[in-house]
């Protein structure tokens, strides 16, 4: 069997049995997420707001950041589910979150409460990410 639909296929069930772990008061938005690792491990996100809005976490973030602070930098690939008719895409600070450990072609699946809508990579969703490649360069003269 394909390992891209076994682990998307798992990934959508997890998120679907956690996706009510949300912490959205204020939107009313709720939105979860799995990250795959490439050694086979998962981690379930979800968004967690903030009174401050500026402290609003993303459920993308909030699974990437656990995987980073259990020892896992190698990702497979995310999905991310939202109550949405049409998929609900990472934003642009999850992007920027992914520039640093995902490579271009690492699948980003997008889904609702009843299915999984469609697959994209990072690299048509965030096409001049900004990466640690630019810390090092010199201005050239």
């Amino acid at each position: 069997m394909d390992h891209k639909v076994d682990w998307s296929q798992a990934a959508f069930k997890v998120t679907l049995e956690n996706i009510n772990r949300s912490y959205s008061p204020y939107s009313g938005f709720k939105v979860g997420s799995y990250l795959q690792t490439e050694e086979g491990s998962g981690f379930f996100g979800c968004n967690i707001e903030n009174a401050s809005y500026g402290a609003t976490m993303c459920a993308e973030r909030v699974a990437i950041y656990k995987a980073i602070s259990e020892g896992f930098t190698n990702f497979h690939g995310i999905l991310i589910m939202a109550d949405t008719l049409k998929p609900t895409p990472p934003c642009a600070l999850c992007l920027q979150v992914m520039a640093e450990f995902c490579p271009p072609d690492f699948p980003i699946v997008l889904a609702n409460f009843e299915s999984i809508l469609c697959e994209h990579r990072f690299k048509d969703l965030l096409t001049h990410p900004f990466g640690p490649s630019y810390l090092t360069e010199k201005e050239s003269s």
